[in-house]
């Protein structure tokens, strides 16, 4: 089916393009109705346009703040063209019909945007005819076009050349999803704004109804929370409803796999120092498991005070080091695992210098990270044209004070996508304290093991359960991930490690079931394990290491990462 378009109603915010669509729109017949700055754009282009005001008989007022809301204009976009009931009380109010809604927003975010911007500039950019137009063309798509993107302006006009002044109701409901995502983006934006501005009006709680519980909608939040985000209700709950607006950063070239299109995406008012807003200095494009990857070698480096290097394959760590500079760091954790590290993403959390990047050179490396670089490194680097270099910003300050005050709250969770779904979890994040782990054995770690021991436990959480990470003089030796048996990953770590086992600790992200893992540790020269304890039978664990004379910690805390 198709609607003849004899009527426009247009009225932008972005007037890209908007003349020379008006003028097409003229030369098919349709006549033009216009507001305030839009009207003067096509009056001095020469086109012929009806003001807003002429048509409705009431002038602008309110400084623009009323101007499009009137039956004239409502009644023209919102009767049915189906019901003749519809029709006739038009007819009768002397209404006539709108068949094309052209409208884009106030720009409110890009208002908000400045760094200067005030309460009472960003209010003012709140539209409020505009996306009440769009929504009313959005509801009547079976009989009202409605135009959102300029880059639809070409293709509408085009299809309106072919077939004579008409649209398909194909095309006008295609337009009106694009109208619907648009207002809903445009209120989301408005909403993360003034939800972060509650700590500046009023007291240290906020009634905010129906934000929090769809079925309470007398719920209150503390100023504290909304500061850090709005996933969770006071209680530490997370909401009923979720509203979550991202902003896309790229298009990828495919997923994890070619078949699989990809693109990246970053929540809007990211913090500068996290991972998604890292910038490309170099190289090619990043790709689906790259960004994955440096990801994951990010949260490893970003959580030490020493420089830090983490060596990434396949999201899990082949090697990571603490060393005097950058340079050492990265020798011990390219050479815990250097087969492993072919192909690899790299991490630094302090800034790359000339010496890191000539033991670089001859290795293959997919991704650098790092906060800063030398530039030296970065003229050295730039001889490898392929690697991808990322800076991103590390707030060790920052860090240093969630230690002091032990707050790891993240202002966004980890989200996972399932089929039809999304399950949503809190970031983990943070150092563990050490007053609250528990020696178990009558053998306690001397304090190079205690070096050893909470380092590994801070890198382990970013294993793929079940997770076995080897440990000596705070470089990981032997890594066993993602493995259905902890026995196999016990295994697999010793037999990873290349006979440097002798010596080292041992870190498990989560108890050990039985006691066979410490058998084949203590054969393996391992002297001190640290796991989170709580198995029905770590009585029978804790007599092997015992038996062993195994120093054991328990941290009565797990870190599985699925």
């Amino acid at each position: 089916m198709e609607i003849k378009i004899d009527r426009a109603l247009i009225s932008v915010s972005n007037k890209e393009g908007i003349a020379e669509f008006a003028k097409g729109l003229v030369s098919l017949g349709v006549e033009l109705i216009s507001t305030g700055g839009t009207y003067k754009v096509l009056k001095d282009a020469g086109i012929k346009v009806l003001k807003i005001d002429e048509l409705t008989g009431f002038p602008e007022m309110l400084d623009g703040r009323v101007k499009t809301l009137h039956p004239f204009v409502h009644g023209g976009i919102l009767a049915n063209r189906n019901i003749e009931s519809h029709m006739q009380q038009i007819e009768k109010a002397g209404i006539k019909k709108i068949d094309l809604v052209v409208v884009n927003l106030y720009p409110f975010k890009e208002t908000v945007s400045k760094p200067d911007v005030t309460m009472e500039e960003a209010i003012e950019n709140i539209d409020i005819g505009g996306p009440t137009m769009i929504r009313s063309a959005a509801k009547n798509s079976s009989g009202v076009g409605v135009i959102v993107d300029p880059q639809d302006y070409e293709v509408v006009l085009n299809e309106l050349k072919k077939n004579n002044g008409k649209l398909s109701t194909k095309t006008m409901f295609s337009l009106s999803i694009k109208a619907f995502k648009h207002t809903c983006e445009y209120d989301s934006v408005i909403f993360n704004y003034f939800i972060k501005k509650v700590p500046q009006y009023g007291d240290d709680k906020i009634k905010i109804d129906n934000f929090l519980d769809v079925e309470n909608t007398k719920s209150s939040i503390s100023v504290k929370d909304l500061s850090v985000n709005n996933f969770k209700d006071k209680e530490g709950n997370f909401n009923n409803t979720l509203n979550l607006l991202l902003s896309k950063k790229q298009n990828l070239r495919y997923g994890e796999n070619p078949h699989q299109s990809s693109a990246y995406y970053k929540f809007e008012g990211a913090a500068d120092d996290s991972f998604v807003m890292a910038r490309q200095l170099q190289g090619k494009e990043l790709s689906y498991n790259n960004i994955l990857d440096g990801n994951a070698a990010f949260n490893i480096v970003k959580e030490f005070e020493q420089p830090c290097v983490a060596v990434i394959k396949h999201n899990n760590p082949c090697g990571t080091a603490l060393g005097k500079d950058v340079l050492e760091a990265y020798k011990k954790a390219y050479e815990a695992d250097s087969l492993s590290a072919y192909g690899s993403v790299v991490a630094c959390n302090k800034t790359w210098t000339q010496e890191a990047t000539e033991f670089l050179m001859d290795k293959y490396v997919e991704v650098l990270i790092a906060p800063d670089f030398e530039e030296k490194a970065l003229m050295l680097i730039s001889q490898k044209q392929n690697l991808r270099v990322l800076k991103v910003n590390i707030n060790l300050n920052l860090f240093l004070e969630k230690i002091k005050q032990a707050d790891f709250t993240s202002a966004y969770p980890d989200i996972k996508s399932i089929d039809g779904g999304l399950i949503i979890q809190d970031m983990d994040y943070g150092i563990d304290n050490v007053t609250e782990m528990k020696v178990v054995t009558i053998t306690s770690p001397t304090e190079k093991e205690w070096k050893d021991l909470l380092f590994g436990w801070q890198v382990v959480k970013n294993v793929k359960s079940n997770a076995i990470l080897l440990v000596k003089d705070e470089v990981t030796v032997g890594v066993g991930a993602g493995q259905m048996s902890r026995v196999d990953s016990t295994r697999i770590a010793i037999e990873k490690s290349s006979d440097k086992c002798k010596g080292s600790v041992i870190a498990s992200d989560a108890f050990f079931p039985f006691a066979d893992a410490i058998e084949i540790a203590a054969q393996n020269g391992i002297t001190a394990i640290i796991q989170p304890g709580g198995s029905v039978h770590d009585g029978e664990v804790i007599e092997a290491c015992n038996k062993y004379k195994i120093a054991m910690v328990f941290t009565g805390k797990r870190h599985f990462k699925h």
